[in-house]
């Protein structure tokens, strides 16, 4: 009998077909990673050759995943990340680096940071240390959050084009190696999921814009959510100049890689919190859905790629929205939050939305339980998604520092059971 691919098993499951075992996912973007220094331990754990992890997206050190790791885990996907990191500088030429904790990891050679009179680690826009800093880590942090800094503005000669600012069409540099790296993915036999970038809506996370020296528009969080509420006007403008950017740049991209992607992730903004929602269903609809639309519309015309949404946070109500838009898979399902139980989600909705991630609580169990309580939180879970498909194994979001490795391997080993008494 023929062996399954990882990449014939996922493509299974997107299409809602039942594949020989649950596949998993972890590092395929920077919604489903692991931070650097649980990489660390995690080789240590499984006593591979002692290397260096690099800090693949520096902002929130998440570690790159290397063959042996991925082999260890039983990983399925393989992640086209693109070359430039969102502070402007590009992810190469690497250099160590020493984290509070004392674990040393490899950052990018233009990663400049300066320490202030707190001990906070600074980032400097474009790795340029004269640059006025735009993200901070704590002392003793373990990721960089962004620094605000929202210039005076004048309410009646707003300019969409400010926000626009970090967007353009993409470079053929960028394209090379998003081609050379779908290539390689691709003879992983691997599901290859890429991450383009320039599709992500009013994130929050790109939002202060950390990678340009002097932002302009509205970039301060509080601004932007008011501005979504109150000068909708500006907020489509910057939409539909950000939409047209992206179209034009995802039709050079796929002319260079449309056979080698199997998913791209579009967006990562969320629209939910622990018990509510940052906007309602109507909002959502008139002021993002329009956007979103025309992306899918364009993937599933020109391409055979599945389209990734990201939201955190309890998003039940916008599901069928974010369907209607054309989005085939849903990350990263926060059972734990307010109308997020696995059960219903799968019952509901289960037949056309693919559920990636929801595998294990990242925010008590995983990093606070006992192995035993990991375990049994994987099975109920992968119980609860399993059946006809549609299921891509991961945590509820990254696995954060300081995430104990036995619990960490607790997972691994629960999916590697549940799979293994399914075996036909």
């Amino acid at each position: 009998m023929t062996k399954t691919t990882s990449r014939e098993r996922v493509l299974c499951t997107l299409d809602h077909r039942q594949p020989d075992r649950i596949p998993v996912d972890f590092g395929g973007t920077f919604v489903s990673g692991i931070h650097a220094s649980c990489v660390l331990s995690l080789r240590d754990y499984f006593g591979l050759e002692k290397q260096p992890v690099k800090a693949i997206d520096p902002g929130q050190f998440l570690g790159g995943i290397d063959e042996d790791l991925k082999l260890a885990m039983g990983i399925d996907t393989e992640g086209v990340i693109r070359r430039m990191t969102r502070f402007g500088f590009p992810a190469e030429d690497w250099k160590p680096f020493r984290m509070y904790d004392g674990a040393e990891v490899l950052v990018p050679g233009q990663f400049n940071v300066t320490i202030d009179e707190h001990g906070d680690t600074l980032m400097h826009p474009l790795g340029d240390r004269s640059n006025p800093p735009s993200a901070r880590m704590p002392n003793g942090g373990y990721f960089f959050d962004a620094i605000i800094r929202q210039q005076p503005f004048d309410e009646d000669h707003l300019n969409p084009a400010d926000n626009l600012e970090e967007y353009g069409p993409i470079s053929e540099e960028e394209l090379v190696h998003l081609e050379r790296e779908a290539r390689r993915a691709a003879a992983t036999g691997r599901c290859v999921v890429a991450n383009f970038g320039g599709t992500s809506f009013g994130d929050i996370g790109l939002v202060p814009g950390v990678g340009l020296p002097h932002p302009k528009g509205i970039r301060d969080i509080t601004e932007w959510y008011m501005s979504t509420r109150a000068r909708r006007n500006y907020v489509h403008a910057v939409f539909a100049g950000q939409c047209e950017i992206a179209l034009a740049n995802l039709e050079r991209i796929a002319a260079r890689l449309g056979g080698m992607v199997d998913v791209v992730n579009i967006c990562g903004t969320d629209f939910g919190t622990q018990t509510s929602s940052f906007c309602s269903v109507a909002t959502f609809r008139e002021l993002w859905m329009p956007y979103y639309r025309q992306v899918n519309n364009w993937v599933h015309k020109n391409t055979r790629w599945k389209t990734f949404k990201h939201s955190c946070g309890a998003v039940e109500k916008f599901v069928p929205s974010f369907l209607e838009a054309g989005f085939d898979i849903l990350n990263p399902v926060q059972c734990s939050a307010a109308g997020m139980d696995a059960e219903t989600l799968k019952q509901k909705y289960g037949r056309d939305l693919v559920f990636w991630g929801g595998g294990v609580d990242t925010q008590q169990v995983l990093p606070f339980g006992t192995p035993d309580e990991v375990r049994e939180q994987v099975l109920r879970r992968c119980e609860a998604f399993y059946e006809g498909g549609g299921f891509v194994f991961n945590a509820v979001h990254n696995i954060q520092a300081r995430t104990p490795v036995e619990n960490i391997v607790a997972m691994i080993r629960a999916v590697e059971t549940f799979n293994g008494n399914r075996a036909v």
